[in-house]
């Protein structure tokens, strides 16, 4: 089950998805407030060994809108330590043991922001392949310092709307592992406010392929966070009153 022709065109899509969200950031930097330059991107390749892949580092500090944020696409290949072998095979993947090679390729985003009123966001969403086993995973969750409820509308109603398009259960099956991944017992809270969850989606066949490819659209979640980047990156950092929508 080598499904070369599904990795390559999986790695493509994060690279697409990655190249998406910097252009839209730094489009937030152009319109951003200040006298300051807008921020841009630093960009960065990775090496993993001497053959085993590897990805692009993009990180823009100290900008208009955005104090720091990260967003990084790799595709990488090798053979898993004995330790992962052992972790994915208590998950139920099988066959790590007979032949331990693997390729993943995905994209991992960390963004804060110069406003307290703007949302932090989290996401990251991959493919990982073994030669008995592949799957999609990843999640999306937003981190404000300053609570509004119609960020996290949003929010959702965009995550709901990826995932309804390809099926009706999908955003309520998620969202409920989201809710227990990201809570906290001794603060009786969630951390921020998860929206997808940090979940596997296995497929064991080249024709569940489609399937699996469905879930990419959970990346749309870093794109959920640009309206109100753009609605509040001119408010005064102030706390507000405590009314707020």
């Amino acid at each position: 089950m080598q499904m070369q022709a599904e990795r390559d065109e999986a790695a493509a899509w994060f690279r697409t998805l990655r190249d998406r969200i910097v252009a839209a950031f730094e489009g937030l930097e152009d319109a951003g407030p200040g006298p300051a330059a807008p921020g841009r991107f630093e960009l960065r390749e990775t090496r993993r060994g001497a053959d085993g892949g590897g990805g692009i580092m993009s990180v823009m500090r100290g900008g208009r809108v955005f104090e720091k944020v990260g967003v990084n696409w790799s595709a990488v290949h090798g053979e898993l330590a004995p330790a992962a072998q052992t972790a994915m095979a208590a998950r139920g993947v099988p066959g790590v043991a007979e032949d331990p090679r693997f390729w993943a390729s995905g994209i991992s985003l960390v963004a804060h922001m110069q406003n307290p009123h703007v949302p932090a966001v989290h996401m990251n969403t991959r493919m990982f392949w073994t030669p008995s086993a592949w799957w999609f995973g990843g999640g999306a969750d937003l981190n404000p310092c300053l609570e509004y409820q119609g960020d996290t509308a949003h929010f959702h109603a965009a995550l709901r709307g990826a995932c309804d398009a390809h099926g009706a259960d999908y955003y309520d099956r998620f969202k409920a592992w989201a809710d227990e991944y990201f809570f906290i017992p001794h603060r009786g809270r969630a951390r921020g406010d998860p929206a997808l969850p940090l979940a596997v989606h296995p497929g064991t066949a080249r024709s569940d392929a489609g399937r699996g490819r469905r879930h990419q659209g959970r990346g749309l979640g870093a794109l959920a966070c640009l309206p109100a980047a753009a609605m509040r990156r001119r408010r005064p950092a102030a706390r507000p009153s405590a009314r707020r929508s």
